[in-house]
């Protein structure tokens, strides 16, 4: 396995749009197609394909919030956003998610240097829940404008999986 991550840009952007989560997981992320949409209306959001070697496997959006994206994020309330992850259909169960999440979380704080990364996601979203737990990922009580539960992996859990991403030699 050889990952790396990728921005979505023209070469790649139809390849990308194809990306799918099987039936059983619609209902927990948007489409591509609309992730896609939502980074052209908001220049915060950063949209990357997720490789092994030169196969896509996945997708993943993240940005900074601050108060031009949302006035919630006024008074210094900036926050770095892991705001969606999926695996193809095609490749899940062959243990790209975990280690491509590590990925994305050392180039999320190597771009932003951020002390927290914060998500959200539906409860009955099991099998995503468990990987964010495992990795450090924990509730804070909150709630996103969706219903979702807010989840923050703090400074500590993310120098721990920038030094495993490190140790083991990945990029």
């Amino acid at each position: 396995m050889k990952l790396m991550i990728k921005g979505v840009s023209d070469q790649n952007y139809s390849e990308v749009l194809n990306l799918k989560v099987s039936k059983s997981q619609e209902g927990f992320i948007e489409t591509v197609k609309e992730c896609l949409d939502e980074s052209d209306e908001f220049s915060v959001w950063r949209p990357v394909g997720i490789y092994d070697e030169d196969i896509l496997i996945g997708f993943a959006m993240y940005g900074f919030l601050d108060d031009t994206f949302d006035k919630h994020f006024a008074n210094g309330n900036e926050q770095v956003w892991f705001d969606r992850f999926l695996i193809d259909e095609r490749y899940q169960g062959k243990g790209y998610g975990s280690l491509s999440l590590k990925l994305l979380i050392k180039r999320i704080y190597e771009e932003y240097g951020c002390e927290e990364i914060y998500l959200s996601i539906y409860e009955d979203n099991e099998k995503a829940l468990e990987m964010y737990k495992k990795i450090g990922f924990n509730f804070n009580g909150e709630y996103d404008t969706k219903g979702e539960k807010v989840m923050v992996l703090n400074h500590k859990s993310i120098k721990l999986i920038i030094e495993y991403i490190q140790k083991s030699g990945l990029r």
